[in-house]
């Protein structure tokens, strides 16, 4: 059974930072391109950030790039996100997904950036 769970999501100042996980398990990790999406309320999903199999190529989204880091353990089979200077606008709930413009059906971790 394919598994995604992600973790590290909570309430942050503006400024702050955050960093994600994504335990996965049933999957052959090491073979695919992992990214992060993330949905506002009320919005539609975003592509976030992707990472190469290896790690070496790491691609972002316009509104996260020099703010947001993206990394993989492939030994653990674990996606991360490093978050820093955090805006309101970064307020959603993110999912880690094998696709880049699909969720995997995880549940999501949420953000919420507020004073």
């Amino acid at each position: 059974q394919v598994q995604f769970v992600e973790s590290g999501g909570g309430l942050v100042q503006p400024g702050g930072s955050l960093r994600l996980s994504c335990a996965t398990s049933g999957f052959t990790f090491t073979t695919y391109p992992m990214s992060w999406l993330r949905q506002a309320a009320g919005k539609g999903l975003e592509w976030v950030a992707t990472i190469s199999t290896a790690g070496t190529t790491t691609n972002y989204a316009d509104s996260v790039k020099g703010r947001f880091t993206v990394s993989r353990d492939n030994a653990k089979k674990t996606l991360y996100l490093q978050m820093n200077s955090l805006k309101s606008e970064d307020t959603a709930v993110y999912y880690c997904s094998p696709y880049h413009n699909r969720r995997a059906g995880s549940q999501g971790t949420q953000v919420t950036v507020s004073s």
